[in-house]
């Protein structure tokens, strides 16, 4: 097996694999959406993550049973991986639905540390990212005076921010945030510049959606995106050995502030080829420019 390319995590000290794992779809029944895993394919796939080489997971605790499932499966194996999780999450798990609310107040966020801490059976977080929200709101609150409180007593290490326009702009001026996490992809590029911001300002930068926000591959359905795919040509930019997903995931990791990019499938055949797909590196600059200008028409086109 080859070994991952790894990447500090901004100012964190985290060497973090620049293929990294999002939890969302070990959620579990009674959730949201159709492609629900039982607890023996979940304790299969987060082995296998961890025994390929991944180690840094993503999760919160709005993802149903997800955490319980980390702590349950790999807790045993916690020295092997960064664990990322996110607070503000004032969810209500009903007979058959999961509803996620997003509150934001100090009695929240305690509550999310410690059930967060008791579910994935750890002493520590590595990552707590606020899940959305406004600086402003956050601010006022003194909700970033709490992470820091968390972290002073050693529950967490790093705080940060998992945001997207155009609450993100007003995040990254804080600077406050050991990492920023922003949707982006070859299909949804808007935040590529903001990217190159937070990065700049000194923020590690966790990419999500980069396969899952676009491509007919993606196990997450996002007509829109897939016609930006459709419009674009892109099919006919494949190579004979190249999936569309890894076009997709190969674009994102050429951004050069990229540090990792969380993906979450749960289909073991497409987690072999996404590390594979990741092996092979970033993109040839003519080929992602051409992705780029036909993107950007397509998208210009919209408008």
């Amino acid at each position: 097996m080859s070994r991952l390319p790894k990447r500090t995590l901004g100012k964190t000290n985290m060497e973090v694999t620049q293929l990294g794992y999002g939890s969302m779809g070990l959620r579990g029944p009674a959730t949201w959406g159709v492609r629900v895993v039982d607890d023996a394919t979940a304790d299969r796939l987060l082995n296998r993550i961890l025994d390929k080489g991944i180690n840094f997971i993503d999760t919160s605790p709005d993802y149903g049973v997800s955490e319980e499932r980390i702590g349950r499966f790999i807790s045993s194996r916690r020295r092997e991986y960064y664990l990322a999780t996110k607070c503000g999450c004032d969810y209500v798990q009903h007979e058959d639905h999961l509803e996620v609310l997003h509150t934001w107040n100090k009695d929240v966020l305690q509550r999310n540390i410690e059930t967060s801490l008791d579910r994935m059976q750890t002493d520590y977080i590595d990552l707590l990212q606020f899940h959305g929200g406004d600086a402003e709101t956050i601010q006022q609150a003194g909700l970033i005076d709490t992470l820091l409180d968390f972290k002073a007593q050693g529950l967490i290490r790093f705080i940060g921010s998992s945001s997207s326009m155009p609450q993100l702009s007003s995040m990254i001026e804080l600077d406050v945030f050991d990492t920023i996490q922003i949707p982006y992809s070859c299909l949804a590029p808007k935040h590529h510049d903001w990217i190159t911001k937070a990065a700049k300002n000194g923020a590690g930068i966790i990419i999500r959606g980069g396969i899952a926000h676009g491509g007919p591959d993606a196990e997450i359905d996002r007509p829109a995106l897939f016609d930006v795919w459709a419009q674009a040509n892109l099919d006919e930019l494949l190579s004979e050995d190249m999936s569309r997903s890894e076009l997709i995931l190969r674009y994102t990791i050429s951004h050069l502030h990229c540090d990792t990019t969380i993906v979450g499938t749960c289909n073991e055949e497409h987690l072999d080829e996404n590390l594979k797909s990741i092996s092979r590196g970033p993109l040839e600059t003519e080929l992602y420019n051409q992705i780029t200008s036909r993107v950007q028409k397509v998208l210009a086109a919209q408008c």
